[in-house]
């Protein structure tokens, strides 16, 4: 189990800020079980669903910038259950960019590449893997687009969601997989260690002059959207 809970520079759980909000929130002092769902919980929760300037981010920066999508997210995801001595490992694919209408929009939409890079975290506990990707959606945001959607049953599609059953997504852990976007996946990488092996061979398809329009102007459009139906007024 040793390389599931290794350090690297993506992972680099010894960062003070890391260290210091583990020790905060005295996870360590938790049986494994509960220390997987409090983390879990954190970053689902406490770091909100956005678009961060690149996959390639340590976990300090995800940390730091307080938001995330699939591979940011997972990336501190990862450094806090490897620092609190939980086995994990990423699981690489793409996602068809439908799954993303909504949230992005316009002209953001229209030059995205078909194909977006997704990854998912496993988690090694009481012998088994599970697969974790519901951490992805902070759940006021999941709430707000319930409420907006109000008159969906069954399968959705959009603003970073692809499930069967958009009432009743199975984002909550206990002792089982989560999802919010598997049902959008159109191809799989397989396993890796961590993402910094991931990214070594897989990492987002996208001209250099798309990469920094997205990093510079698309992306921001993107959370000032996904902040507006967070902050939605109920009906």
């Amino acid at each position: 189990m040793d390389i599931y809970l290794a350090e690297t520079a993506m992972l680099n759980y010894s960062n003070e800020d890391i260290q210091g909000l583990i020790i905060q929130r005295k996870w360590k002092e938790l049986d494994s079980y509960n220390r997987i769902k409090e983390i879990y919980n954190f970053v689902r929760d406490e770091i909100l669903f956005g678009y961060n300037v690149d996959d390639s981010l340590s976990a300090s920066k995800v940390l730091s910038d307080g938001y995330g999508q699939c591979n940011t997210k997972g990336t501190l995801f990862m450094a806090l259950l490897r620092a609190c001595d939980i086995p994990c490992r990423i699981h690489g694919f793409t996602i068809d960019k439908k799954l993303q209408k909504g949230a992005m929009t316009g002209i953001v939409y229209k030059n995205a590449p078909q194909n977006v890079f997704h990854s998912w975290v496993e988690v090694y506990f009481e012998d088994r893997w599970y697969e974790l990707e519901a951490f992805i959606l902070d759940k006021l945001y999941l709430e707000k687009l319930q409420e907006i959607n109000n008159d969906c049953i069954g399968a959705f599609c959009g603003y970073g969601i692809a499930v069967k059953d958009f009432k009743n997504p199975t984002i909550d852990w206990d002792r089982n997989n989560t999802y919010i976007q598997s049902e959008g996946i159109n191809q799989d990488f397989g396993i890796y260690n961590n993402p910094d092996e991931l990214l070594k061979e897989h990492h987002q398809e996208i001209s250099p002059m798309k990469a920094f329009l997205y990093r510079n102007l698309g992306r921001h459009l993107m959370n000032r959207n996904v902040k507006r139906i967070r902050n939605s007024a109920s009906r």
